[in-house]
């Protein structure tokens, strides 16, 4: 089936969104009995830790590590974000750079400036934008992004939700008073769903979409380490305690090219196998065997594929063995364990 759906369900209870794209799984969001990414919370310093430049705070969900920080002393109050998952027996992650996003606005309250995103290519529509930013923001002191989805969007949607941002982004950093609190909870699945797939979709609510369209055997495809590649391909992707280890393979084919084409198969679908699997953190690819004259043409491959994905993925080479490294961001549970 051709085209793109947005299912929004719930899963063992929980609120979940899939976005299905040409038949196919592109992304699943699945809630998680934890902090989301997005909560702002006022917190409390805690003691440093020179040892890894940083300090833990006190927040209403626990503790939470604040990275690279200086001159902050125990007590002192302060707004800080959720911006990833903790591993097991790990304290939250935070800053203190807080971002207040929603559909078209991105508000920056500590990088002043008007930006528009490069996506927006057209002039006229750079020239309108920076005319609803510039009425909008007025004299505000905060920054504004304008992201790529403002170029589809009614002009009256995007004023109304800058101001919504801004509204919201002054009442918060207003309130760094008190005790450990929540301020703001980050988006569910659904509002998220809303907020990052933009592009035209139908939009299915009723409830069993996920059974009706299939979702549930794709979700559980998406929990077995086996993945099929075009030409007979096919890899592994499994995470262990250190890093995620995927593994290509050219099945049965044995002539010149099979190691190329398997392992450029592989890495077109990896940022989708790694998005639908929640799975960050060092990952290391055993790729099928193939000329080092060819690496720059994989590399080249491998750096289109990561272009449009929304999770932070570094490339950090190769290894003397012949493995390429990645890493990414943690901003999402394993999927294992979020449906465990």
């Amino acid at each position: 089936m051709k085209g793109r759906q947005i299912i929004l369900d719930h899963i063992n209870g929980r609120e979940a969104a899939a976005l299905i794209v040409d038949g196919k799984l592109d992304d699943i969001l699945i809630d998680a009995d934890l902090p989301r990414v997005g909560t702002i919370y006022r917190a409390v310093a805690e003691r440093p830790m020179k040892g890894q430049g940083g300090l833990f705070v006190k927040t209403p969900d626990g503790k939470g590590f604040l990275r690279q920080v200086k001159g902050i002393a125990p007590g002192e109050r302060m707004l800080v974000q959720v911006t990833g998952y903790a591993e097991d027996g790990k304290a939250l992650p935070v800053t203190q750079k807080l971002l207040f996003k929603s559909r078209y606005a991105i508000v920056t309250p500590d990088a002043p400036g008007l930006n528009i995103s490069r996506r927006i290519k057209d002039d006229d529509i750079r020239d309108m934008l920076m005319g609803i930013a510039h009425e909008v923001m007025g004299e505000a002191e905060m920054g504004l992004i304008l992201r790529s989805s403002c170029a589809d969007g009614e002009a009256g949607e995007i004023a109304e939700d800058i101001a919504d941002m801004v509204d919201l982004a002054a009442n918060v950093i207003a309130d760094r008073d008190g005790d450990p609190e929540t301020l703001t909870e980050g988006y569910g699945p659904h509002q998220l769903a809303w907020r990052e797939w933009n592009d035209p979709a139908e939009v299915v609510t009723d409830p069993g979409g996920f059974e009706r369209h299939g979702v549930l055997d794709m979700i559980e495809a998406a929990r077995q380490p086996f993945v099929r590649l075009s030409g007979g391909a096919f890899m592994y992707v499994e995470p262990t305690r250190a890093l995620v280890a995927v593994d290509v393979n050219t099945g049965g084919d044995t002539s010149p090219a099979a190691g190329m084409k398997a392992n450029i198969a592989a890495v077109r679908d990896l940022p989708r196998q790694l998005r639908l699997r929640g799975l960050g953190g060092q990952i290391t690819l055993d790729l099928a065997p193939m000329p080092k004259k060819d690496r720059r043409a994989f590399e080249m491959s491998l750096r289109a594929a990561f272009k449009s994905d929304p999770i932070e993925t570094i490339q950090a080479g190769w290894t003397p063995l012949g493995h390429f490294e990645l890493q990414r961001k943690r901003d999402r549970l394993p999927l294992t364990e979020v449906l465990k």
